[in-house]
């Protein structure tokens, strides 16, 4: 696929960017690039290749899933305003 100067001005008028004809040349060439540039890569034969999450193998570190910090709930409750079987009450606010 190749554009053409007059298909670039008209994408930037499409996007609503205001381009001149050096600049409409310029990223003519660089559209163009990149267009050759996915042909190119549309015929490498992907055939049994499974697609891969990340280009390199990458593995996170994970930490033990262990308990850190102590129990405060009892400490939390007793200075909330209301509470009733371990469960904070608030105001009803729909009807």
């Amino acid at each position: 696929m190749s554009l053409s100067p007059d298909d670039v001005k008209r994408i930037a008028r499409l996007a609503r960017i205001e381009i001149d004809d050096a600049q409409a040349h310029a990223t003519q060439a660089q559209l163009n690039t990149i267009f050759d540039l996915i042909a190119a890569m549309q015929t490498v034969d992907t055939d049994g290749i499974a697609p891969m999450a990340h280009a390199q193998e990458v593995h996170q570190r994970l930490r033990e899933d262990v308990v850190t910090e102590t129990d405060r709930h009892t400490a939390f409750q007793a200075v909330a305003p209301a509470v009733e079987n371990s469960l904070y009450l608030v105001p009803k606010v729909i009807e």
